[in-house]
C-alpha cells in the first residue's frame, strides 16, 4: 500500500479528484493542506468555512468569508465578503456577487453581466440570463456568445445544459442547440421532449421519431417513440416501442437484447439489469458482468460504478476494470470522478484509484 498523502485527520469538502489530481483537507494544526498531482501544499493557516473542489481549481470561503480560489500552484484572493455563492466544475469556478455573476476560467476573472436572474453551469459552459441587457447569453471557450433575446413575459422554455452543450426550446417554438460556440436551429419546431450529454442530445420530433444529435450530425434512430430513453457522454441507451434495449454509440444503435429490468446513464456509464437479474456495465463499446445480481444502491461517476455487495465488499467498475477494494467495516466511503476515498474508524482514511490504495 502507498503512503497516504491525506493525513488523517478530517477531510473538509469531501474526497479527491481524480480528473484533477486535486484534494484538500485539515491537518492537525488546523491548516488547510492541498494534495496536487502528488505534491501537499499549505494554503491557508485556519479551517475554511466552506470549500468545493473542482477539477483544475480550488474556490473556498475562508475563515473570516474572504473568497479565495486555489488553481496552478498558487492562491488568488478574489473579494472580502462579497460572494454570496459559487460553483466549481471541471474546468470552470462561477460565482456570485450579490447579482453580479463573474467566472475563473483558467487563472483569469471575468464579469458576465452585474444583473443576472437565471443561470445553469456546466463543465465548459454557462447559460445565463443577463437581466441587463435582456438577453439569454453563454460563456464557452473564453467567449460570450448571444443566445436569445429575452421577453419579460416569457422565458426560454425546457432548457438543459450539461457539459458543453445546451438544448433548449425557444420563444418562437422552436428547438436549438449550442454546440461548440455555434448555435444551431436543429428543428423548426419544439420537441415534447429531450436529454442531454456531453456532445449529444437525444430528442422525439414533432412527427414522433426518435432522432440523436451527436458531434454536429443528427441520426434517425427509430420512426416510433421509445418507452424511455437516458443520454450521457457520447451514449444514448433507450427501450424500443417493442422492448428492445439498444445502445447508441460511435454513431450506431445496437441490441443488447430484451429489456426486463433497471438501467442508468451517467457520464460513460450504462450500468442495466439482464434478464437473469445481472449487472451489466456498457462502457465505450464493450458490456461486461460486474456481478450476478443488481444492486440497489450504485454511485456512478465518469468511468466508475461502485457499490457493497452482499459480502459486505466495496466493489468498483473503472475504465472497463474489476476491483474489490475492501471487505473491512467501513464507517463511510465516497466515489468521486474515478477515485474512491474511504474510512475505517474515526480517523482512518484512504483512497484507491486506477487499482493501487493510497
Amino acid at each position: 500500500m502507498r503512503p497516504l498523502l491525506f493525513s488523517l485527520f478530517m477531510f473538509v469538502t469531501g474526497s479527491p479528484c481524480a480528473f484533477a489530481q486535486l484534494a484538500s483537507y485539515v491537518d492537525n494544526q488546523n491548516q488547510v493542506i492541498v494534495w496536487d498531482k502528488g505534491m501537499t501544499r499549505k494554503i491557508d493557516f485556519l479551517t475554511p468555512t466552506d470549500m468545493k473542489i473542482g477539477r483544475t481549481a480550488i474556490p473556498y470561503l475562508d475563515n473570516s468569508r474572504s473568497f479565495k480560489i486555489y488553481h496552478n500552484n498558487r492562491v488568488t484572493p478574489v473579494n472580502i465578503g462579497f460572494t454570496n455563492s459559487y460553483f466549481a466544475t471541471d474546468n470552470l469556478v462561477a460565482f456570485l456577487n450579490q447579482k453580479s455573476l463573474n467566472v475563473f476560467d483558467n487563472g483569469v476573472i471575468k464579469n458576465l453581466t452585474g444583473v443576472c436572474d437565471q443561470y445553469f453551469i456546466a463543465d465548459s459552459l454557462i447559460l445565463f440570463l443577463d437581466s441587463y441587457k435582456g438577453a439569454y447569453k453563454a460563456y464557452y471557450g473564453g467567449k460570450i456568445h448571444n443566445i436569445e433575446s429575452y421577453f419579460s413575459d416569457s422565458s426560454l422554455s425546457s432548457i438543459k445544459v450539461t457539459d458543453n452543450i445546451i438544448a433548449y426550446n425557444n420563444f418562437a417554438n422552436q428547438f436549438k442547440i449550442f454546440f461548440h460556440g455555434e448555435l444551431l436551429s436543429q428543428e423548426d419546431y419544439p420537441v415534447s421532449g429531450f436529454e442531454v450529454g456531453r456532445n449529444t442530445v437525444a430528442y422525439v420530433d414533432i412527427d414522433r421519431k426518435f432522432k440523436v444529435f451527436h458531434n454536429g450530425k443528427t441520426f434517425l434512430l427509430d420512426d416510433f417513440p421509445p418507452k424511455s430513453y437516458k443520454a450521457g457522454d457520447n451514449v444514448v441507451a433507450y427501450v424500443t416501442a417493442d422492448g428492445y434495449f439498444k445502445i447508441f454509440y460511435a454513431d450506431s444503435a445496437r441490441s443488447v437484447g430484451f429489456m426486463s429490468g433497471n438501467y442508468q446513464v451517467v457520464d460513460n456509464i450504462v450500468a442495466f439489469k439482464d434478464q437473469s437479474n445481472m449487472l451489466k456495465v456498457f462502457y465505450k463499446g464493450e458490456v461486461t458482468t460486474v456481478d450476478n445480481y443488481y444492486p440497489t444502491n450504485m454511485v456512478i461517476q465518469y468511468n466508475s460504478l461502485a457499490y457493497v455487495n452482499f459480502g459486505n465488499t466495496l466493489r468498483l467498475f473503472s475504465e472497463g476494470e474489476i476491483y474489490d477494494v475492501t471487505n473491512a467495516e467501513l464507517t463511510n466511503w465516497q466515489l468521486n470522478y474515478d477515485v474512491i476515498q474511504y474510512q475505517l474508524g474515526q480517523n482512518l482514511f484512504r483512497v484507491f484509484y486506477k487499482g493501487e490504495e493510497y
